[in-house]
């Protein structure tokens, strides 16, 4: 009796949603992401191939991490409506959003010194970017996202709480040694680049579409940083991050709507944007 009134409670306790719930979510995952790169640090010290390090110190710890998203999901069952159609439409608008973010990844692609960098370190980088990608889009544009409009907040409130926490998560990076300075720059990009995201999501459709966008834009960041090449592309293709702030920011303003799910997990039908 007992082994079946648990998961009932685990179920309605985030069944409720709210902002508070998304928080926790959020908090949790972090510690068990950081806990989790311990278990991979002996097998990073050990080598010193640079692609093994990157799939090591970045690729393993989060796909430990998206495991641990999705068995929370099942648990849930969540992974149909998580991977399932939007329940509130999307506007023409919104894919400036996405346009902007594959222009600037074609762009950083386009203008990597790929002799430099070598097969195996690009390899690497893609492998670790779709894990990165499917980890974070799943908690921040799957979690909090549902676990929001649960509790019947506005879109714009989703959108800002969504974008907020995935930029939370990357102060970690001050725990790695990283500048306060770089890392309040990055809170900024990353903040634009989860509204986004949250853009995408609501444009496309479906989750799997950010979570693909994003597996592309961390690789693409890392490897133009690391092994740029030379002439005017390059420079423009650094104008990425700007631009990302200047569209996400811009165009949270436009954001409607309400899905009509209640609170306490009762939903109810779907509520289109009305702008």
């Amino acid at each position: 009796m007992a082994e079946q009134m648990t998961p009932s409670g685990w179920r309605r306790f985030w069944e409720r949603g709210g902002w508070w719930r998304s928080l926790l979510a959020v908090g949790v995952y972090f510690v068990l992401y950081q806990l989790g790169s311990l278990l991979f640090l002996p097998l990073l010290t050990s080598t010193r191939d640079p692609a093994l390090q990157v799939l090591v110190g970045t690729g393993l710890p989060i796909a430990l991490g998206a495991v641990i998203l999705l068995a929370f999901g099942w648990s849930l069952g969540w992974l149909r409506e998580l991977f399932g159609p939007q329940p509130i439409a999307g506007r023409r608008w919104m894919w400036i959003a996405v346009a902007v973010v594959i222009l600037f990844n074609v762009l950083r692609f386009a203008t990597i010194d790929y002799g430099k960098a070598g097969v195996g370190i690009v390899v690497a980088w893609l492998v670790a970017g779709l894990f990165i990608g499917i980890a974070e889009e799943l908690l921040t544009r799957g979690f909090v996202v549902k676990l929001m409009r649960k509790h019947g907040y506005t879109e714009i409130v989703v959108a800002l709480v969504s974008a907020a926490l995935f930029a939370a998560m990357h102060a970690g990076n001050l725990l790695n040694g990283q500048s306060v300075f770089v890392t309040l720059l990055q809170l900024v990009y990353t903040f634009a680049f989860g509204l986004c995201m949250y853009l995408t999501l609501r444009v496309t459709g479906n989750l799997i579409w950010p979570i693909l966008l994003h597996a592309m834009t961390d690789p693409s960041i890392f490897l133009q940083t690391l092994f740029p090449a030379g002439g005017t592309l390059t420079g423009i293709a650094g104008l990425g991050n700007i631009a990302v702030i200047v569209v996400g920011v811009v165009l949270l303003f436009f954001i409607r709507g309400r899905v009509g799910e209640a609170a306490h997990g009762q939903e109810g039908e779907p509520q289109l944007e009305t702008r």
